[in-house]
């Protein structure tokens, strides 16, 4: 999973704060989603690219 980003922690903290119809537990499940997302999008860019993976 990639760290958290700074727009990311942006919305986190708007989420978190304002509250409008989410749940907190529903806010960082969608984080570690989106997070888990993001990093299983760079392997796969780097790997049809042919670079080697870590």
């Amino acid at each position: 999973m990639i760290g958290f980003t700074l727009p990311e922690i942006r919305r986190l903290l708007t989420k978190l704060v304002l509250r409008v119809a989410d749940t907190a537990d529903h806010i960082w499940s969608w984080s570690r989603f989106r997070r888990r997302r993001q990093h299983q999008a760079r392997l796969s860019h780097y790997k049809r690219r042919g670079y080697p993976l870590n």
